[in-house]
């Protein structure tokens, strides 16, 4: 995967869904992440939704508002294990608590 992409995997169980984001989600990758969103959101927002961005490298606003709307469509589980995908995640769900 190169550098300026977006990779975007869905994953369905029979409790929870994972919708894993590697890469940037910026540019015509926020755009994207938000058709396949809309495309998906009526089979995916019904489960417990968990969102890694423990491989997002850069979030630009769009890409930020993208994740913020999906959030709190969902009230999905944020998950982020680096400094700076932790800040993400709580810019994300507009707090200012530890994850």
């Amino acid at each position: 995967m190169g550098q300026r992409t977006l990779r975007i995997t869905i994953e369905q169980t029979e409790l929870a869904t994972f919708l894993t984001l590697e890469g940037r989600v910026a540019g015509p990758w926020a755009a994207e992440l938000g058709r396949v969103w809309v495309e998906r959101a009526p089979q995916l927002a019904r489960k417990k939704m968990l969102i890694d961005l423990c491989n997002v490298t850069y979030a630009d606003d769009d890409g930020k508002r993208v994740l913020r709307d999906i959030h709190t469509q969902t009230k999905a589980e944020l998950v982020a294990t680096t400094p700076w995908t932790k800040h993400l995640a709580r810019e994300i769900a507009g707090s200012t608590e530890s994850l």
